[in-house]
């Protein structure tokens, strides 16, 4: 079973900063090397647009791998994301942005 590794608790003002997630990944990493056991990361807060998930998928994938881009190894809080990948998607289908009232979940 996977166990997984937040940043903060999610209720801090400053949640998920790369540069303590990269301490995390890589302590994540040492651990996996040392024990063969895997953790999962799961950064609190902060992620509120598609080209911020990106960002941490990148790091995710540069510091611990491809294995570490799986569902039970690592997770985003979505809520907000969401949304934004809703207007990413609605602009490129109609090529113009959304109204408040053409997204229902906004």
């Amino acid at each position: 079973e996977a166990r997984v590794s937040e940043t903060s608790t999610g209720k801090e003002t400053v949640n998920a900063t790369f540069p303590v997630a990269i301490v995390m990944l890589r302590a994540i990493r040492d651990f996996f090397w040392k024990t063969g056991n895997k953790i999962g990361f799961k950064p609190a807060g902060g992620i509120r647009s598609a080209k911020d998930s990106l960002a941490w998928l990148s790091l995710v994938k540069e510091e611990l791998g491809n294995e570490w881009l799986k569902p039970e190894l690592f997770r985003i809080g979505a809520s907000t994301l969401l949304s934004d990948i809703e207007r990413q998607i609605y602009h490129h289908v109609t090529g113009r942005y959304a109204a408040y009232h053409d997204l229902p979940m906004s």
